[in-house]
């Protein structure tokens, strides 16, 4: 009962963190193993699965409120759904604690680069209609759908930090981050259901805190600054690229 409590606060946190800054989904994983008892890959595919309502609730929300940009959030599912197989297809052959050391790495020098740089007063925010932005956001898909079918760690993960370093709206990034999830999550649930490793009744129990984290998550992200919801994209990404980095060595 105790752990099952528990469980149920880190999966309102975690709805939480993807309400407001898209990162934090990665959290949930070690915490199933800890304390849902499952294995490390019946626990990512676990936690992939209940990224599909949070993606999908996700989404509405923040369509409901005018802030998904379609011309963003396209190209870069485009990009994911291509490559996500491909990750997945790598992740295969690599040994799994280097794997997770290499993604680690990248996640903390993400966050770090956005934590100290700062967007230019001077300088526009990209908004999709520039004529490098097409290019840069199948590029951003891409790579988030490899890192995420590579990891098991969902899209958003590298969609934001990657988004906001190239000089996106960060709540359009974030925005877009709700939809890559469903994407993500599509893909990486179809090879969970064929293996067999999704926990369908732990998923149910995580499922409903998530939402409702989700869902206060969402109306703190339209209320906060452009420069700290950067600001908590930073941090989460030095955070869990740290979390993953100590477990990974």
């Amino acid at each position: 009962m105790i752990s099952a409590g528990l469980l149920a606060a880190v999966a309102a946190v975690v709805g939480l963190f993807i309400g407001t800054v898209g990162v934090g989904g990665v959290l949930l994983i070690p915490f199933l193993v800890l304390l849902g008892g499952l294995g490390i890959h019946a626990a990512a595919a676990t936690a992939l699965f209940t990224f599909l309502f949070t993606g999908l609730l996700g989404s509405y929300l923040f369509q409901r409120r005018g802030s998904i940009s379609w011309r963003l959030t396209l190209p870069v599912c485009a990009g994911a759904a291509v490559f996500g197989y491909v990750g997945s297809a790598a992740a295969a052959r690599i040994e799994p604690h280097a794997l997770t050391a290499v993604i680690a790495a990248i996640i903390i020098v993400a966050g770090v680069y956005i934590f100290l740089s700062p967007h230019a007063p001077g300088r526009a925010l990209r908004d999709g209609h520039g004529a490098a932005d097409l290019p840069l956001l199948l590029a951003v898909g891409a790579a988030s759908g490899f890192g995420s079918g590579l990891s098991g760690a969902g899209g958003p993960l590298f969609s934001v930090p990657l988004m906001v370093i190239l000089g996106f709206v960060p709540l359009a990034a974030v925005g877009a981050s709700q939809v890559l999830q469903i994407v993500a999550a599509l893909s990486g649930s179809a090879a969970g259901l064929q293996d067999g490793r999704i926990d369908f009744g732990i998923a149910a129990w995580v499922i409903g805190f998530e939402l409702a984290g989700l869902v206060a998550g969402v109306r703190l992200a339209h209320a906060l600054s452009a420069n700290v919801l950067r600001r908590m994209a930073a941090a989460l990404c030095v955070a869990v690229g740290t979390f993953m980095l100590v477990r990974a060595l």
